[in-house]
């Protein structure tokens, strides 16, 4: 018997770094599964060109893209935005193949809203100081994630929560939880200057969905997170914006692992 998929308008998913160790794509093949949605809008990173390895690129990897190749044939409506870790793709900005459109940014009308969806990047000081720390800071994030990765392995073995070293360390930097704040804010503020009521980024990896309040009046801005640490995505249905967090979705017994799984 197929399970039923929900019916979503719009969805929205972020930072998912195929070709990185720490990417969940299981989980996220998973979620795709489980939605029919109309509209796919891949927020940048779907793969990391910077942490790339040619002898890694699992399985599961590789399913997800024949998830979103499946959606195309289906007739749903594929957005990939460029990132900073596919960045190389902005070349190609503008390509059209019939539902897969590939662009920087993308302004959608969604009942009677202004919606302004891009990466985020270029609001990032350390992205536009030097590209060089940036990487640096990048490979300091797959070290800290690959021992997370062990340490949680051995919480699992003795019964204790996970623990999530990035998040831990993002709550005690003052400045950075500072710059991510200034960094929704200077997104909301662009986003009201140019008649925009709805900015959604991602790039930061910090899931929310918030009211920002402008000179230029009030903006809602979205942050659909990342498949790394936080498996989240935003869903659109109804006029209303939801974040959906995959440790809160249940699934049919009956489904295959993504391993063993066929693609409907």
């Amino acid at each position: 018997m197929t399970a039923v998929k929900r019916k979503v308008k719009v969805c929205v998913v972020s930072d998912v770094h195929l070709g990185f160790v720490g990417c969940k794509a299981k989980e996220l093949n998973k979620y795709l599964k489980s939605i029919e949605p109309e509209i796919l809008i891949i927020n940048g990173d779907l793969i990391d060109i910077w942490q790339f390895r040619s002898y890694y690129f699992p399985k599961s990897h590789t399913k997800v893209l024949q998830r979103i190749f499946k959606f195309i044939s289906e007739g749903v409506r594929v957005y990939y935005l460029t990132g900073n870790h596919d960045e190389m793709l902005r070349r190609y900005s503008g390509l059209n193949l019939g539902n897969l459109e590939l662009e920087d940014k993308l302004v959608l009308e969604l009942d009677g809203k202004k919606h302004w969806f891009f990466h985020g990047d270029i609001f990032d000081v350390s992205m536009r100081g030097s590209r060089l720390l940036a990487k640096l800071g990048t490979i300091g994030y797959e070290l800290l994630i690959l021992i997370n990765k062990l340490v949680n392995f051995f919480l699992e073995l003795f019964g204790r929560e996970k623990s999530s070293f990035s998040q831990k360390v993002k709550a005690a930097t003052k400045r950075g939880v500072k710059k991510l704040h200034d960094y929704a804010v200077t997104g909301a503020e662009i986003g009201a200057e140019n008649g925009y009521q709805v900015v959604a980024n991602g790039h930061s990896h910090i899931p929310e969905i918030k009211e920002i309040e402008t000179a230029n009046g009030n903006v809602l801005y979205l942050n659909s997170g990342d498949w790394v640490e936080n498996m989240t995505a935003l869903e659109y249905n109804d006029g209303n914006w939801k974040l959906v967090w995959f440790k809160d979705l249940k699934f049919p017994e009956t489904w295959l692992s993504v391993e063993e799984g066929d693609l409907p």
